[in-house]
């Protein structure tokens, strides 16, 4: 794997697990989920990232490279993975966005 992923791995919490019953992932989506879902509709509908194709990878990485991340945060790391594929961002640009975000919420 590219190094430009690593920025990726580090999002990984320590001690984080993958869902390992039906009830851990049983639950209303947070708040974050659906605005993912949101984002990645019009990134689908703009063209910059076809919505199956997203779907595809993330049933491929979500079970090979990412198998270690829960169920519900590999959605958005697929989509930075494949957002960093095609060259619409990269690792530098990823990781100031990611840090600014970081510190917006820990101002809140």
């Amino acid at each position: 794997m590219s190094e430009g992923y690593r920025v990726l791995f580090e999002t990984l919490e320590p001690g984080s697990r993958r869902e390992s019953s039906l009830a851990e992932l049983d639950g209303k989506p947070a708040p974050w989920e659906s605005s993912m879902q949101a984002t990645c509709e019009c990134l689908s509908w703009r063209g910059a990232l076809d919505n199956l194709e997203r779907r595809e990878a993330e049933d491929e990485l979500g079970e090979t490279i990412y198998l270690d991340f829960p169920v519900r945060a590999r959605s958005a790391v697929v989509t930075a993975h494949a957002l960093i594929d095609l060259g619409v961002i990269d690792e530098v640009e990823l990781r100031a966005k990611m840090k600014a975000v970081r510190e917006r919420f820990e101002r809140e």
